[in-house]
């Protein structure tokens, strides 16, 4: 019989080396790396917790403390080695702890299991990354708000069925991405409560006989709560699942608007210039300047969604507790959340700079129709049943189409021919300022309305 073991963490049951192939099959090292930082976090907090219940000396906890701290600092300068035998981050780093400190360095272990471990270091780590996707998110709404000021009294058209329906503030439509924003900005932050409970503690899944004090690793790492289960602890994956879902929402948020940006920027539109740091060319035809980057974000989207019926999928058949399933969850979870950021930093940077072509928004919203709804609540006004003005504004519309001429080109005669209502005070309600600055109350698009709105978002945002 074999005296090798494959694993200095668990290989003392087994008899011979796992096969190379199914070592590098089954190893995670290559990308759970990127928890080192918090891995060596949730390990220096068991070591203290250790310490107060008796379990390791202050002698061995400092000297684990300081070990880990010196490991951290080696991965940070590329001089650590990571070995595919050791499979992960934990035995990387553990291992490497027993070299420097021998015995000592075996004791961490104590009390926990990396079933629990892992479930630690990956809500440490997306409670950060979500901290961090929120403070883009943030800026990104700052630049929206800015423009949006500065664009209150600009007049383009608002589609219904990418058609021209009623006039709107290009401040106004770009609130609209505030709002949706503002509601991705409040999943994540209620998705990171549900992110923010303790594994540590569950081991295997059972507990551990030790007397460990979870309380005290829940203070020293900033948990919010304690997991109630240690079968759930371990097994758990919900917090990532929730986290991809509100993941997908935000990045269906950017591709709606990135798909309005392409359109905007195209030489049928005309609505938008973007600066060329954020386009590119052809290699073929000189004169396209491409809207890469939103065109970017838009197809990125599916990689999002992807990573959560993933991670759903990967789910839905497992009984508890802990299996090696769950390996799989980290790759999509980690391109999720990077995806999410950086398509949030690049539209931050992006948005602001944003051009607008007023004259040429301003002349889209006089074609089309679009202060037909208006007249029709003109003849209301004059006490007409809003069925019968509906017609009544048909009509001219039809008349309009078949002149070329729009409401506002029209004669008062011609216009009359339709109703004897109309007199010459419709001719305010039939211009484009008219129109948007009737629209004034909460969530309308008069100018009036957009700049209080956008004092409520700028409250909003130095509220969280």
């Amino acid at each position: 019989m074999s005296s090798e073991k494959t694993n200095q963490s668990w290989g003392g049951r087994f008899s011979e080396p796992v096969d190379a192939f199914v070592a590098r099959f089954t190893a995670s090292v290559d990308f759970d790396k990127r928890l080192y930082r918090h891995d060596i976090l949730g390990s220096q907090a068991h070591a203290r917790m250790l310490t107060q219940a008796g379990v390791l000396s202050e002698a061995e906890r400092d000297a684990i403390v300081a070990g880990l701290d010196e490991i951290r600092s080696e991965i940070e300068a590329g001089t650590f080695e990571w070995r595919v035998d050791l499979e992960d981050v934990h035995m990387n780093i553990e291992a490497r702890l027993t070299e420097r400190l021998g015995v000592v360095g075996k004791k961490l272990h104590t009390g926990r299991s990396r079933n629990d471990q892992v479930a630690t270091d990956i809500r440490l780590w997306l409670r950060d990354e979500i901290d961090a996707i929120l403070a883009e998110l943030n800026r990104l709404q700052q630049g929206l708000l800015q423009l949006a000021e500065a664009e209150a009294d600009t007049i383009m058209p608002g589609f219904t069925h990418l058609q021209t329906a009623q006039p709107v503030t290009f401040g106004h439509h770009l609130l609209a991405w505030f709002e949706m924003l503002s509601r991705d900005h409040e999943r994540l932050v209620d998705c990171r409560k549900r992110v923010n409970r303790m594994p540590l503690g569950s081991a295997a899944l059972a507990g551990t006989t030790y007397p460990i004090q979870r309380q005290v690793t829940c203070e020293l790492l900033g948990f919010e709560a304690i997991g109630g289960n240690s079968l759930d602890g371990v097994s758990d994956r919900d917090f990532a699942i929730e986290f991809c879902a509100a993941a997908s929402l935000a990045m269906m948020h950017l591709s709606r608007f990135s798909e309005e940006l392409v359109l905007w920027t195209s030489a049928q539109f005309q609505f938008i210039d973007l600066p060329d740091r954020f386009c590119t060319g052809s290699s073929i035809m000189p004169q396209k300047k491409n809207p890469d980057v939103p065109e970017l974000v838009r197809g990125k989207t599916g990689r999002v969604f992807g990573a959560l019926t993933g991670l759903l999928t990967l789910m839905k058949g497992q009984p508890l507790a802990y299996n090696k399933d769950n390996q799989e969850d980290k790759e999509p979870l980690f391109d999720a959340a990077d995806t999410l950021r950086d398509s949030l930093r690049a539209f931050a940077d992006m948005v602001p700079a944003i051009k607008p072509r007023r004259e040429i928004m301003r002349e889209a919203a006089r074609r089309g129709f679009s202060t037909a709804t208006d007249l029709a609540d003109y003849l209301v006004r004059k006490g007409l049943p809003f069925r019968d003005c509906h017609e009544i504004v048909g009509h001219a519309v039809k008349y309009g189409v078949d002149s070329g001429k729009d409401l506002a080109e029209m004669s008062l005669d011609e216009l009359r021919r339709f109703s004897d209502q109309i007199g010459q005070d419709v001719f305010a309600v039939l211009t484009l300022e008219g129109s948007v600055n009737a629209r004034d109350h909460i969530g309308g698009t008069a100018p009036a309305q957009v700049r209080a709105a956008v004092k409520r978002g700028l409250e909003l945002l130095a509220k969280r």
